[in-house]
């Protein structure tokens, strides 16, 4: 009867750690489902606001790239999110558009990149993917990426702004927070939400 009990309980241990292994291993694919579908409409939203912004700048310079980022980008990124089937949206610590600000997890996860790109790290190297309660009892997946300062980005974000630039700025934001940046520093990033 010991010799029973003893094969019954190694087989219930055994198919406990399956069962176990095989949660893990549905959570990591789930996982990495969620991280390749956040990187992508990323990478997609990342080239639409790009390339507007290029064309605005050539076309007409500063100027024109201000009204395109007050006028257009809100739609640009709806665009992406009703394409990519998800919630993807641009944050920083040091928001134009307040309708961008962080919420406490995108703010937890900005701070956590800017300390990390202080103390020498790759900005490749850098992400945050994580399932989090949405508050109401519901599971969503959380994912950011940074995005640092390019060159073109300081005619706009930079130390010092053209007069007209800082007047058209200050029209359209008024509240604005985001100038002073330097080259490849922390400008804010890319953040999505994905509902299961």
């Amino acid at each position: 009867m010991k010799g029973i009990c003893h094969v019954v309980l190694l087989s219930l241990v055994a198919g406990a750690l399956s069962m176990a292994a095989q949660a893990a291993t549905d959570h990591n694919d789930e996982a990495s489902r969620a991280e390749q579908r956040a990187q992508q409409a990323t990478q997609q939203l990342a080239k639409a606001l790009a390339g507007r912004l290029k064309a605005s700048m050539r076309a007409g310079g500063p100027l024109a790239a201000i009204d395109t980022c007050h006028l257009e980008a809100p739609g640009i990124t709806d665009t992406t999110s009703e394409q990519a089937g998800l919630v993807v949206a641009r944050t920083a610590l040091r928001v134009r558009n307040p309708d961008n600000a962080p919420d406490e997890w995108e703010q937890m996860q900005l701070e956590r990149f800017s300390t990390a790109l202080d103390a020498g790290a790759s900005p490749r190297t850098l992400k945050a993917l994580e399932r989090v309660d949405n508050g109401d009892g519901k599971h969503v997946w959380r994912y950011m990426q940074p995005i640092l300062t390019g060159g073109l980005c300081l005619q706009c974000h930079g130390d010092v702004l053209a007069p007209e630039v800082a007047a058209a700025i200050a029209e359209r934001y008024p509240n604005d927070q985001a100038t002073g940046f330097a080259l490849s520093s922390l400008r804010g990033a890319f953040t999505v939400t994905i509902t299961e």
